[in-house]
């Protein structure tokens, strides 16, 4: 059995995560039992929750144990397998963590599944056609809800997360605004990804310029919000929603080193009668093969092309996870193994 090497969590963030919160090391690869199976892992995922996930804090979630592989979702080939499902060669999707290697109970619900790279690439089973493209799918099919004609805002928008959402959202004839960081952001998210209109929050750096931009962009008020920051942001859109306005609230970036949150208008959420609910898409499994379905049909039409920033080896992932929460990556990260 291979060599594995892995990244561990070894202590937890005071504040600010930093490099020195992980560790990399070399183990033995466990030699297969019954109905397990091998994996070799070509990319791994980094995503905004695990910054969440490596306090010692309640949340949704149980915190990363600390000495432990780092958490997160793989794709990659099978190279040994004792299970009677899966065969050498065949390309799958899981949670492998932060390791070339994983080895995994076949039996085990939702922890392997077999993927078809003839129309979406391998990797887009982490973004696009993965976990954040089933948010995405959620948030706007069951809790925005949309008509055609409507406005939704989402923020992140050019993440793997909000190229989905635009792509579904024009899809259902919704005019879709987007809020980035950079001019060269709003660009693609304008001129690739079908965005209507882009704000670039570095520019509007307070609820009062934020929220004079969301009026330019969105005349007719907002009728639905997919939030990923929190924050300012969110204050600056509860000023626009329209009555009877539907956020959906999935992230919470700006506070995820510790900082409060709090909100300038709740009072908004009455005057308004808006709903707000966060969601957990892990939650609803059920409707994954939906938005799976739905995902992979716009991406072999060409309506959903996402970007991806990828980070080269293992050794390279604490500090392109750092760089995804300052915003320094352009859509979705990963990091290549192979």
């Amino acid at each position: 059995m291979p060599r594995n090497p892995q990244i561990l969590l070894d202590n937890r963030p005071q504040g600010e995560a930093v490099a020195s919160n992980f560790r990399l090391v070399e183990t033995d690869t466990p030699a297969l039992a019954d109905g397990q199976v091998l994996v070799r892992h070509h990319f791994l995922s980094l995503d905004p929750y695990m910054r969440g996930r490596m306090n010692d804090a309640k949340s949704y979630a149980a915190p990363q144990p600390l000495g432990e592989v780092m958490q997160g979702g793989t794709v990659g080939v099978v190279e040994q397998s004792r299970h009677p499902r899966f065969q050498s060669g065949d390309q799958v999707v899981g949670m492998g963590g932060w390791q070339h290697y994983s080895v995994v109970d076949g039996n085990a619900p939702g922890m392997l599944r077999k993927v078809d790279t003839t129309h979406v690439p391998l990797s887009y089973y982490l973004g696009a056609v993965g976990m954040p493209g089933v948010t995405a799918w959620y948030g706007l099919d069951r809790i925005i809800a949309p008509k055609s004609g409507e406005t939704v805002v989402v923020s992140a928008a050019t993440g793997a997360v909000g190229s989905a959402f635009a792509a579904l959202a024009k899809a259902r004839g919704c005019r879709v605004v987007g809020i980035a960081g950079g001019p060269e952001k709003c660009a693609y998210a304008l001129e690739e990804l079908g965005f209507d209109a882009c704000i670039d929050y570095r520019l509007h750096a307070d609820v009062k310029s934020m929220a004079a931009a969301l009026k330019e962009a969105c005349p007719d008020g907002i009728d639905g919000y997919f939030d990923n920051v929190g924050g300012y942001i969110l204050d600056a859109v509860l000023l626009r929603m329209n009555a009877f306005g539907r956020i959906a609230l999935c992230g919470m970036i700006a506070g995820y080193d510790g900082q409060p949150l709090p909100m300038t208008h709740p009072a908004l959420i009455l005057v308004n009668r808006l709903k707000l609910q966060g969601f957990i898409v892990s939650e609803h499994m059920e409707h994954w093969p939906a938005a799976l379905a739905e995902l992979s049909g716009l991406v072999q039409q060409g309506q959903l092309h996402p970007r991806e920033s990828v980070a080269q080896g293992l050794a390279a992932a604490p500090e392109a996870f750092l760089g995804l929460l300052k915003g320094k990556n352009f859509g979705k990260q990963l990091v290549k193994l192979m």
